[in-house]
C-alpha cells in the first residue's frame, strides 16, 4: 500500500464571461459616505493585485449585476433566489471545466466523482447533476461542502486515498464556486474590502495511478489555536455571509515561522528549497504573509499571484487553477500545495512531478 501513488494527471479550468471587478469597485465606493474611507478603499483596491473577477450572473444592457436591471439593482435578493441561480449556473460552469479537462486527458471509465463547493446547496446534489450530465450511471460520489477555500485539498486528498486503496480507480475531482451570488449590502470598509477579493470559477482534475502530472505525497492539516472566529460562513436571509478578520494574515505569518509547522509543510527541506509553491490566492495580504512567514523569495508565489490577478479568490477552485498553471509550465522538483479556510485551518499536501 505504501508504494502506491496517486497522481493529478491533468486539470481543466473555467470561468464565466462577465467581468465584475471594476463595476464592483464603483458600486462599493458609492456605499462609503465618508470621503476618507472611500479614498482608502480605492487605494486598497488599486493595490489588491486583482485585475479581473468573473461572475455567472448575466450581464444586462448597460452593465453588470449591480447596474440597473441587474440581479442586485433592486436590493439584496433572498437566499432562496440565490440558490435557484446556483442550481442553474453551478453545474453548467462545472461541466465547462470538465470540457476543458477533456482537451488534456481521456476521462473515460471514471469510477469515482468528488465534488467540492461551499457557495450553494441543492438536492439532488450538484454531484448527482454532474454525474447525470456526463452519463456516469455507476460511479461512487462524494460531495465536499461548506469547507471554504481549502476544500480543494480535501477533495484531492479524498481522491488520493481512493486511488491508493483501489489502483484501478479513475477519480474525477471537481471544484465549483459562485461567490458572486453572495454580495451583501455593506457600508463598512473592512467588509467591502473582503468582498473585493471574490469571484466565480470551476476546475476539474483527473486523479489516477497513471504516473503522469503531479504525484500527491504526504497530506497535512493544521489548526491555528483560538482562531475559530477569524474566518466564518453563516447562512443569512440574503445569501451566505462571510466573516474574514483582518487578523488572519498576521496569524498565518506567525504560525509559519514555527519550525514544527514548517516541517509539517516541507518535511526535511527548507521552505526556500521548495521549487513549486501552490498557495491558495486568498488575497495579496495572504500571499505576502506566506512569503514572509516562510522566508521565500520575491517570485516564489508568482503563479499564485498570477491567478489572483486574472481571477481573484474563487474559494476552493483557486488552488486547482494554480496547480493547473504549474502543470502547464512542466515544473519539476518538490512542491507544496497550501490553502487556508475556516478554523483557521491550513490544509495541504506535498507533490512532485511524476514521469
Amino acid at each position: 500500500m505504501s508504494e502506491r501513488s496517486a497522481c493529478i494527471n491533468a486539470i481543466g479550468c473555467a470561468t464565466p464571461g462577465q467581468d465584475v471587478h471594476i463595476p464592483f469597485i464603483r458600486w462599493a465606493s458609492e456605499q462609503l459616505k465618508d470621503e476618507r474611507a472611500r479614498s482608502l478603499f480605492l487605494r486598497m483596491a488599486e493595490r489588491s493585485g486583482i485585475d479581473h473577477r468573473w461572475s455567472v450572473l448575466p450581464s444586462v444592457e448597460g452593465g453588470s449585476p449591480v447596474d440597473p436591471g441587474g440581479f442586485y439593482a433592486e436590493g439584496m435578493p433572498s437566499t432562496s433566489r440565490r440558490m435557484k441561480l446556483y442550481q442553474r449556473y453551478a453545474p453548467a460552469l462545472a461541466l465547462k471545466a470538465i470540457d476543458a479537462l477533456k482537451s488534456k486527458a481521456d476521462i473515460g471509465a471514471i469510477t469515482h466523482l468528488v465534488v467540492a463547493s461551499c457557495t450553494g446547496f441543492v438536492a439532488p446534489g450538484i454531484d448527482q447533476i454532474i454525474a447525470d450530465a456526463l452519463g456516469l450511471t455507476n460511479v461512487e460520489r462524494t460531495l465536499v461542502g461548506f469547507m471554504g477555500c481549502y476544500a480543494a485539498v480535501a477533495a484531492l486528498r479524498t481522491a488520493r486515498h481512493i486511488v491508493r486503496s483501489e489502483p484501478t480507480a479513475r477519480v474525477l475531482v471537481v471544484t465549483v464556486e459562485l461567490s458572486s451570488l453572495h454580495l451583501q449590502a455593506e457600508q463598512q470598509l473592512e467588509r467591502l474590502l473582503m468582498m473585493l477579493q471574490f469571484g466565480d470559477g470551476a476546475a476539474a482534475a483527473l486523479v489516477s495511478a497513471q504516473h503522469s502530472g503531479f504525484a500527491m505525497e504526504t497530506p497535512f492539516s493544521i489548526n491555528l489555536a483560538e482562531s475559530a472566529d477569524l474566518i466564518r460562513w453563516e447562512i443569512g436571509d440574503t445569501g451566505f455571509i462571510m466573516h474574514l478578520s483582518g487578523e488572519v494574515p498576521g496569524r498565518i505569518q506567525t504560525a509559519l515561522r514555527d519550525e514544527s509547522v514548517r516541517q509539517r509543510l516541507c518535511g526535511e527541506a527548507e521552505p526556500a528549497m521548495i521549487g513549486n509553491w501552490a498557495v491558495h490566492a486568498g488575497g495579496r495580504s495572504i500571499l505576502d504573509a506566506v512569503e514572509n512567514g516562510l522566508d521565500l523569495t520575491d517570485n516564489a508565489l508568482a503563479v499564485s499571484r498570477g491567478v489572483l490577478a486574472r481571477h481573484g479568490n474563487m474559494s476552493s477552485a483557486t488552488l486547482m487553477f494554480i496547480l493547473a498553471d504549474l502543470l502547464e509550465q512542466e515544473r519539476h522538483g518538490q512542491g507544496v500545495a497550501l490553502a487556508f479556510g475556516p478554523g483557521v485551518a491550513a490544509e495541504g499536501f506535498r507533490f512532485s512531478r511524476a514521469g
